[in-house]
């Protein structure tokens, strides 16, 4: 059943209907450790990914409204859990319905804030948490 909702978002909102959407060279995800309550940002080009504790996310794709990029984010992504064999999430996330399709894990939640489209700076959120110590960066190369 959520699949088809997702399905039907995707396929069939307002923004489809208007122009189509548009590949962003990037996205920016954030995550929340709620055992430690530790929050923070991490901004991804397209195939790259950070660890943030035992979850390493990759951003497999961002894109946006092709004629209002301030308007939905989407982004397709991949996360791992470093004691599990298989990925803990491989899917679209949307950034103005974080639950439609979530990441179900016990310790962490994941989700998307925006896709970085060349100029268009988005408003400052004030509820944006500092760049934490605890993201590495990016991994060269993916």
């Amino acid at each position: 059943m959520r699949t088809a909702a997702l399905i039907l978002a995707l396929a069939g909102g307002p923004a489809a209907a208007e122009g189509g959407f548009a590949d962003a060279q990037g996205g920016v995800i954030r995550w929340l450790d709620k055992l430690t309550g530790q929050t923070g940002n991490v901004e991804l080009q397209r195939g790259q990914s950070a660890t943030n504790g035992r979850l390493t996310i990759q951003l497999d794709t961002c894109r946006y409204p092709a004629d209002n990029p301030a308007a939905e984010a989407e982004a397709h992504l991949t996360i791992l859990d470093s004691s599990k064999a298989e990925p803990v999430f491989a899917g679209w996330m949307l950034a103005s319905s974080p639950a439609l399709s979530a990441l179900e894990h016990p310790r962490y939640d994941v989700w998307v804030l925006r896709c970085v489209v060349p100029g268009y700076t988005p408003p400052e959120a004030a509820e944006d948490p500092p760049e934490s110590d605890e993201t590495t960066a990016p991994a060269e190369g993916e």
